[in-house]
């Protein structure tokens, strides 16, 4: 019957099709109303990861204000683009979704600040990586299931989660050069990490792009970064607000922030569809067996498009991201991050059970690891409430 559901979906026959799943590590009887990938995005919307991702913010902390883009939102607008995508070029959209919504659940709490300060708290102990975090929490330290740890996705999806932005096995790097959680991983489920992902994954990258790059714009724009003249001579972003206020002359900035972003999202998905129905006509494959050996993305933007993305994220890099308030922010940020890491590490005792019992029982190196785990799943607001009990004399 499931099966039979399952193949009664219009895709493609180079999409990932869920009838060829090569299962889960632990294998499962199969769901009799859901798809392999339907249920692995319910298991990531259902996760304690998934919920965290509410406070944890994207460029702004989370005391900045209630308006600004959050792990969260961006998760759901990065799925809601990979969807139309797949829909429109006929690959699995609950696979594209899957990973759409995986994609960020090993961030830390404050960004990439938060993220540069972890990474540079455990460069001893081997370093740290959201994306090998990311893995990290699909296959181990979520502990809901009665028959394993993690969430037992699919090897599609947790392809697609490691792999969508591309090979890691690439110029000359072998799986030893790696983030632990990776190596250790793949020896035991080997998810071919010198080849591409699945196409799906690739939307879910490219849908990443699209919605960073336009909500950073709308944030940076509400924020007061930067102002509506400054977007002027961009690529696209000019061209979309101009076009507005041609059609609306006179209308509140709001309202045209807002018209011209959905213009440009819309534009970027257009290329995209383009751009990869012209590769896929190109390269005509018959099977995701195919499209995984085409040696490139099939799923990509045309080269004006990219130019384009590039020129934006440029923009966005030196006017918001480097901008003094966002610096303040973010060194107040990674000082809770190394202060967190220091007492906790020095001092496992301050750990909450069961963490401190698995702290205090562990060699330094695991003990590390174990105190990068806690730190990397707190929200922006539990680190600050934790950095305040923890050295606030008074508290």
């Amino acid at each position: 019957m499931a099966d039979e559901l399952w193949r009664r979906q219009a895709l493609a026959p180079y999409a990932t099709l869920p009838w060829t799943s090569r299962g889960r590590l632990h294998a499962e009887p199969e769901a009799p109303n859901r798809s392999p990938f339907q249920r692995d995005r319910d298991r990531i919307i259902h996760s304690t990861a998934f919920r965290r991702l509410k406070h944890k913010t994207q460029v702004f902390v989370y005391h900045e204000g209630d308006h600004y883009r959050t792990r969260l939102t961006h998760s759901l607008e990065v799925a809601q683009i990979a969807r139309t995508i797949c829909r429109t070029l006929r690959f699995d959209e609950d696979l594209g979704e899957a990973v759409a919504l995986a994609h960020d659940l090993g961030h830390t709490p404050f960004g990439h600040a938060g993220e540069d300060a972890l990474d540079a708290a455990m460069k001893p102990f081997g370093g740290f990586d959201h994306n090998a975090q990311t893995l990290r929490i699909l296959t181990k330290l979520e502990e809901r299931y009665a028959e394993f740890n993690g969430l037992n996705l699919t090897w599609e999806t947790l392809e697609g989660a490691v792999k969508h932005n591309g090979p890691l096995l690439v110029e000359g790097r072998v799986l030893a050069d790696l983030p632990a959680a990776i190596v250790d991983y793949c020896r035991d489920h080997d998810l071919e990490l010198e080849g591409h992902a699945g196409p799906e994954a690739q939307v879910a990258a490219l849908s990443d792009d699209i919605a960073y790059n336009n909500h950073d714009i709308d944030d940076g724009l509400r924020a007061g970064l930067f102002e509506i003249a400054d977007l002027r001579e961009l690529p696209l972003v000019g061209e979309m607000f101009v076009a507005v206020e041609r059609k609306y002359p006179g209308i509140d900035q709001a309202r045209l922030i807002h018209e011209a972003i959905r213009r440009m999202i819309n534009a970027m998905v257009e290329d995209v569809l383009a751009e990869t129905a012209r590769r896929l006509a190109e390269a005509r494959p018959g099977s995701v067996a195919e499209v995984r050996a085409l040696g490139r993305p099939v799923v990509a933007f045309s080269e004006k498009m990219a130019a384009t993305d590039r020129t934006v994220k440029r923009f966005l890099y030196k006017r918001m991201y480097e901008h003094w308030h966002l610096n303040r922010s973010h060194s107040k940020a990674r000082r809770v991050v190394m202060d967190l890491f220091g007492l906790l590490f020095a001092e496992p005792d301050c750990l909450p059970p069961p963490w401190r019992e698995r702290a205090e029982a562990a060699e330094r190196a695991a003990r590390a690891r174990i105190v990068a785990d806690y730190i990397a799943g707190m929200t922006d607001r539990y680190a600050l409430d934790e950095h305040r009990r923890l050295f606030d004399l008074w508290s």
